[in-house]
């Protein structure tokens, strides 16, 4: 279960992932953020972002064009 949710649902990278970055920023060790997105990229960007930043990526799917991430917070 999340402890956050982020819905950028119609909105284009890389507006999303500065917005999964602000708000991961002010969210405790450990804690989770449910993340919906639109955009295709985000799909690599985020897996991408999570590998740099230590983010753990415990979610990604994909159902009927939304994108649904659940990152945990390092």
């Amino acid at each position: 279960m999340a402890d956050k949710t982020l819905d950028i649902k119609g909105v284009n990278e890389p507006v999303p992932l500065l917005r999964t970055k602000k708000i991961l920023g002010t969210m405790a060790a450990g804690e989770v953020l449910a993340v919906e997105a639109t955009d295709p990229d985000t799909v690599k960007n985020f897996s991408s972002f999570c590998r740099q930043t230590g983010h753990e990526l415990l979610e990604s799917t994909e159902e009927n064009g939304v994108f649904k991430f659940l990152i945990k917070r390092s």
